[in-house]
């Protein structure tokens, strides 16, 4: 683009999104730092309790829903299913749905009739990054990041989205969760 003697750059904006579920009010020193590198913090539900979302939406931008174990505060604050682009990628995150070929009922109705390119869920403590070909998305659960439940080794995932494109997806192992690591 060019304005007379000035020359301009348009670039466009990617956005680098860190992504954790089930922290159960459990958060270290190691997550901040590596979602400190995120343009946005997505929490995919368990949160566990109001400090744990305070800490997380003072660092940056953030977007999470309710999972079971989360009181009437978190409730109040956070849906059960939040549903909203990024870029140019339409996301539909819930803490319990399943993932590709085991959904929940109500969950498969709604990406049935929503077609989200991205769907994340929580709940099992199981990290799984999968592409449902029957929908056409991309299903990511990002594990446990905290020490509570049977999970051996927390996780969390960061990744890019630019425009349409879910990119440069890492899984980040915070090590076992009875080991805590500052």
């Amino acid at each position: 683009m060019s304005f007379g003697n000035l020359s301009f750059l348009v670039r466009e904006i990617m956005r680098r999104i860190g992504l954790l579920s089930d922290t159960h009010g459990y958060l270290d020193d190691r997550i901040l730092a590596y979602l400190g590198e995120c343009d946005e913090i997505w929490h995919a539900g368990d949160i566990g309790n109001a400090e744990t979302a305070q800490k997380l939406s003072t660092l940056k931008p953030f977007k999470a829903v309710s999972g079971n174990i989360d009181g009437n505060d978190l409730r109040q604050e956070y849906p059960v299913r939040l549903r909203f682009v990024c870029e140019e990628v339409d996301v539909l995150m819930v803490h319990i749905g399943g993932y590709p070929g085991h959904y929940s009922k109500d969950i498969r109705k709604e990406i049935n009739s929503l077609s989200p390119k991205l769907f994340i869920s929580g709940h099992s403590h199981l990290l799984k990054v999968i592409y449902d070909k029957k929908f056409q998305l991309l299903h990511i659960n990002p594990g446990a990041a905290g020490i509570q439940g049977f999970h051996q080794f927390r996780t969390i995932i960061r990744f890019s989205i630019d425009k349409s494109e879910i990119k440069d997806l890492e899984v980040i192992e915070l090590g076992q969760k009875g080991i805590i690591s500052t």
